[in-house]
């Protein structure tokens, strides 16, 4: 149910209220299970080793991502299910108020505020991704909002929930241009409608991310406007990005020698290659590797290559192929392979299939790499001084952008929960606002003919966490 909010603009959250609006009630019962085919979810009692497990794990992460001076605990399960998928999906739906430790305590047990006024308590829904025969867990999801207005919400009626949906002309007018520019075909009629209506609700998600969105970004209908939530995450981006204790130590890159100038686009010098496509892949962890090789290769050699992204598909083994990577791992092997063939001589494919790199064709190689500072204005001068920059962030908002500087709220794109891998390419001004430059992988007709324009200044969807560099001496 999509509920109309007339509140504070912080109330106007899209798949929290979604969720909120049948679980708040206090009368259900947690241990019956949710009917439906193999692989559907599964209602959870509190007691559930688990759950416990999942809990503590979406605490501690929180707790990581938070500025607040104090320990902040779960003080009630509202709802929890589990969902068997490649591994153990944990969806909770919690209260999470303030305790009396301080954050550097180092105390087994923390009681809450006896005052109700300073719990300061947050109903918060997690997607905890366990899988236990790795001993990995994965935060997918963090959405908070104060119980208040949580509440306060729940009190306001949606006119329609009662009501089928509507397809209107407009509507369906919309949609029949979607399909013919975007070459969709639906297997079934039924399939159709299923699109139809999730291609309604993204409609009604882009409105919100446009009416808070603090930059100057346009969104709206995209080529992934048919898509859930889910299914976009799942094909497009890279959740091993926030698994941060898989992150291996990489060498701090050298400062900038002089300060950043006022703008910069390594674009205008001849150091970027074409957008490109990883298709129904998460390989975007490659293509941003190789962007920046191809970066570096071009500024100590003169010639701009093509190279690879197949190449570490196929024989990547630090990687997991489609299923995402890390960039500090791919540097890592590229230098233990000897190199990167160009595009033309390994061409992509968007699956994994057997190695096929000979070392004979190698194009391209790198020495070493290197992981920049977190400081926005290091990372400029950094970046304008040596090249086109490896980062990653938070796609939130990246779904149905269509132009313009994006600025989501910090609440919604949380910097800790990174899941996209792209390009650095360059960072100026738009009218006032400070932005950095990003080429994106999911070809020229997503975004400014494939790239995307982040709010700089900010730490935005957190840009800063995880900027790197290969090293070509």
């Amino acid at each position: 149910m999509m509920v109309e909010l007339r509140c504070c603009p912080l109330i106007l959250w899209m798949a929290l209220v979604a969720v909120l609006g049948s679980v708040l009630g206090l009368g259900e019962d947690l241990d019956r299970p949710l009917f439906g085919p193999p692989g559907s979810p599964i209602r959870l009692h509190e007691t559930d080793p688990g759950l416990k497990k999942a809990v503590l794990f979406a605490e501690e992460r929180y707790n990581h991502g938070s500025n607040a001076m104090h320990l902040r605990k779960i003080s009630r399960i509202i709802s929890a299910t589990k969902q068997l998928v490649k591994g153990i999906r944990y969806t909770l739906t919690v209260e999470v108020s303030n305790t009396l430790c301080k954050k550097s305590t180092m105390v087994r047990t923390c009681d809450f505020y006896p005052e109700s006024e300073k719990l300061k308590t947050e109903v918060c829904l997690f997607e905890v991704w366990d899988i236990p025969w790795q001993d990995t867990k994965t935060l997918l999801k963090q959405k908070c909002q104060a119980k208040a207005e949580v509440e306060e919400t729940n009190k306001v009626e949606d006119p329609s929930a009662s009501q089928p949906m509507e397809e209107s002309v407009e509507l369906l007018g919309h949609f029949k241009e979607f399909m013919v520019k975007y070459n969709k075909d639906y297997s079934s009629q039924e399939e159709a409608d299923r699109r139809l209506r999730i291609f309604q609700e993204n409609l009604k998600t882009a409105e919100k991310l446009q009416s808070l969105d603090q930059g100057s970004a346009e969104y709206g209908v995209t080529k992934f406007s048919d898509l859930t939530e889910e299914e976009f995450r799942s094909t497009y981006l890279n959740p091993l990005l926030s698994q941060w204790s898989l992150h291996r130590p990489m060498k701090p890159a050298a400062p900038a020698q002089g300060p950043a100038p006022d703008s910069w686009d390594w674009r205008d010098h001849g150091a970027v290659s074409s957008v490109k496509n990883q298709g129904m892949c998460g390989s975007c962890w490659a293509f941003s590797v190789t962007g920046n090789i191809e970066g570096q290769w071009f500024i100590k050699n003169g010639t701009l290559l093509s190279l690879s992204e197949q190449e570490l598909v196929d024989c990547d083994g630090l990687d997991q192929a489609c299923r995402g990577g890390l960039p500090s791992n791919a540097y890592e092997a590229i230098e233990k392979l000897g190199g990167l063939e160009t595009e033309s001589d390994y061409s992509y494919t968007g699956h994994k299939q057997r190695c096929d790199f000979a070392t004979r064709k190698v194009a391209a190689y790198i020495n070493s790499s290197v992981e920049l500072s977190k400081d926005e204005k290091e990372i400029a001068a950094w970046l304008a001084e040596n090249g086109p920059v490896s980062v990653a962030l938070n796609a939130f908002a990246m779904q149905f952008y269509r132009k313009g500087v994006s600025h989501p709220l910090k609440i919604f794109c949380n910097p800790w929960m990174i899941d996209h891998a792209v390009l650095m390419v360059g960072y100026g001004e738009r009218k006032g606002i400070p932005f950095w430059a990003i080429k994106n992988s999911w070809g020229e007709d997503y975004g400014e003919q494939g790239y995307y324009y982040l709010y700089r200044g900010s730490n935005a969807c957190g840009i800063n966490k995880m900027c790197s560099s290969a090293v070509v001496n």
